[in-house]
């Protein structure tokens, strides 16, 4: 078959251990022999971040603002130990952090479902959407290990001559002290990227917090999320018989579990940390998770959810088999081509990504699967195989939709 072509390239972003080994199989097999490729590469991989001092990330993130879409590998964000392991000059900033950053960019991560793995939450039947704004609140918050008495104060000198000063409590004792910041500006991009995705996945959005107690951090939040609302898409969701509602967290939380699914929740910094994570695996697994980092002026990036699978590369470089799951870091790609071809109008490319996906879910539901989804599965005696046997069923399942 003549190879899909492309007009303007993706924005691809190589990365570490075990998940770097996928991407090239990925690529070998699923992609290079049906597409005439075209991206500008960009190795996030820890040496070479370190090498160049990480101005490759930032430059990785600037390519990504001019051409529109990325894709994305997941990438080692150091510590002490991987400080020692690799010889770091620096213990270096998540890569996902910087790019976030500099798209000023929401994460939307919802699982990949298929038939025989069946959600712990039985009533679930749609996916669910978490969509966390990634800035501020715990961490990028100020702390302090109280050593004695004394009194503790929340302090703001404004350039214009405002000011503020309230104690925070009279410490009798020791104690700790934590601060925490968000900008208006932050808020106000989450909310357009949020109303934007909902938009163009045609989902209702919920947002919750909790404006009760947090009468002035939380609320106002809320209150720009209204605004924005208000002032900008109603009328959208209006006409595409979508909902935007805001509900306080502990109410949201027994209404995501009652539910079907089929909504984007937008959440805060934490919030949002912690019920990916509590969706994910109810769903069934990190690893069938996507990722999608949208920005508030319609700029994407697409990567896995998970990390870069350490355990698996130490194996792998003692040339033992691996079991791998690759699906995460597949649908990066298949939504990274899909959405260039919907932003050039080219159809082929986006049938690509749509049979690429398809070609997954079939081989799924035939009950061949890496062994990490073995003891999911309800209803079948899957296969379990290791990662490139994975790979090469899902290419003989697209080569049959390609008619190649």
């Amino acid at each position: 078959m003549e190879k899909i072509r492309m007009t303007t390239p993706l924005v691809e972003m190589d990365g570490d251990e075990m998940t770097r080994i996928i991407w090239k199989m990925i690529k070998d097999e699923l992609l290079l022999p049906f597409i005439d490729l075209k991206t500008e590469y960009y190795d996030l991989g820890l040496p070479k971040r370190d090498e160049t001092r990480d101005q490759i990330t930032k430059d990785a993130g600037n390519a990504i603002k001019k051409y529109g879409v990325g894709v994305k590998c997941a990438t080692i964000t150091p510590n002490a130990q991987r400080m020692t392991e690799y010889n770091l000059h620096e213990m270096w900033k998540s890569p996902n952090g910087t790019i976030r950053a500099i798209l000023d960019g929401t994460v939307f991560r919802a699982p990949i479902i298929i038939d025989s793995i069946k959600p712990v939450v039985k009533n679930w039947e749609l996916p669910i959407t978490i969509a966390r704004h990634a800035y501020g609140d715990l961490y990028k918050g100020t702390e302090y290990r109280v050593p004695e008495k004394g009194k503790a104060e929340l302090v703001f000198t404004g350039e214009n001559g405002a000011s503020f000063r309230e104690t925070v409590y009279d410490f009798e004792c020791p104690g700790i002290l934590q601060s925490i910041y968000n900008k208006d500006t932050s808020i106000e991009s989450f909310a357009h990227s949020c109303f934007k995705y909902a938009l163009n996945t045609k989902q209702d959005l919920w947002f919750s917090a909790k404006d009760t107690i947090s009468k002035k951090y939380d609320m106002n939040f809320r209150n720009i999320f209204q605004r924005i609302y208000d002032e900008c898409y109603k009328e959208e969701f209006e006409k595409l018989g979508l909902t935007y509602f805001y509900t306080l967290i502990d109410d949201a939380v027994a209404r995501v579990i009652r539910s079907k699914g089929g909504f984007i929740w937008a959440l805060k910094n934490y919030d949002g940390d912690v019920m990916s994570d509590m969706v994910s695996t109810a769903f069934g697994s990190l690893a069938m998770m996507t990722s999608v980092l949208c920005s508030p002026d319609g700029k994407f990036e697409y990567e896995a959810a998970h990390g870069t699978v350490t355990r698996h590369y130490y194996k792998y470089l003692q040339g033992e088999e691996t079991s791998t799951n690759p699906m995460a870091t597949i649908y990066a790609w298949s939504g990274a081509l899909r959405k260039r071809g919907e932003m050039d109008g080219l159809t082929d490319l986006v049938n690509f990504g749509n049979k690429l996906e398809e070609a997954c879910v079939e081989t799924l539901n035939d009950g061949i699967m890496t062994k990490d989804l073995v003891n999911l599965v309800e209803g079948q005696k899957p296969t379990a195989v290791n990662t490139i046997e994975f790979i090469r069923a899902i290419r003989a399942r697209l080569e049959k939709k390609l008619g190649a």
